[in-house]
């Protein structure tokens, strides 16, 4: 009884306490979501990237198939996972890339995408029944680092993929390999060549080297 008039008598303090309270239990409960949906997000990121890969195995090991046949699955397999237009972009870097025109994006865009899955299947090649081992994937900010280990009889290749989440799907951006970022080894090698020249000179050498290579 006594304290039901000490709440008649304190109106305030009582709403006070009851806007606190409320406060209180929407700040737990964010925090409760957040770290849910970040619990999915690395979950459905991994499952996701673990399936493409494991698809890939299955296609190496097909003793059946002809080199050709095997590279053409692979990249289908591959290609919705990886933001091969993105890669492109990130390693030109903001500096050059935003002083092309929409005629040489393209240009180069379709250069460094083929250069980079002919690269992708050229170190397939060398697949000898190795495994893959996941890590724990990790949260860095928005974006999805999953860390994989390629497990050999002899030999041990640690693989960092990093991936985030785009309109439609989550897409890997970058590999890091031993710890060195595939799309900063690429930068610099880019950067290399527009620091004395042009992007005429970088693209130049691009298609050179493809047709170097068609060659040979």
């Amino acid at each position: 009884m006594a304290h039901l008039e000490y709440i008649r008598a304190n109106p305030k303090k009582q709403t006070k306490g009851a806007i606190m309270k409320s406060l209180l239990y929407a700040v737990l409960s964010l925090l409760i979501l957040s770290q849910t949906v970040m619990a999915d997000d690395k979950s459905s990121a991994e499952e996701l990237l673990k399936s493409k890969l494991d698809a890939v195995i299955v296609v190496l090991q097909k003793n059946d198939l002809e080199q050709q046949a095997k590279d053409k699955e692979i990249i289908e397999i591959v290609t919705p996972i990886f933001d091969f237009s993105l890669m492109a972009k990130l390693s030109l870097g903001r500096k050059y890339w935003s002083g092309l025109t929409k005629e040489y994006k393209k240009r180069f865009t379709d250069l460094f995408v083929k250069r980079l899955k002919e690269s992708y299947l050229e170190k397939l090649n060398f697949y000898t029944n190795e495994i893959i081992a996941y890590r724990a994937p990790v949260q860095v900010k928005k974006k999805i680092h999953i860390p994989t280990e390629l497990i050999s009889k002899d030999n041990k290749i640690d693989m960092l993929y990093k991936l985030y989440k785009s309109k439609h799907s989550w897409q890997v951006y970058d590999i890091e390999i031993q710890g060195v970022s595939i799309i900063l080894t690429y930068r610099s090698q880019f950067a290399e060549v527009m620091s004395t020249g042009t992007i005429d000179d970088l693209l130049l050498k691009l298609e050179k080297q493809e047709r170097d290579k068609a060659a040979s």
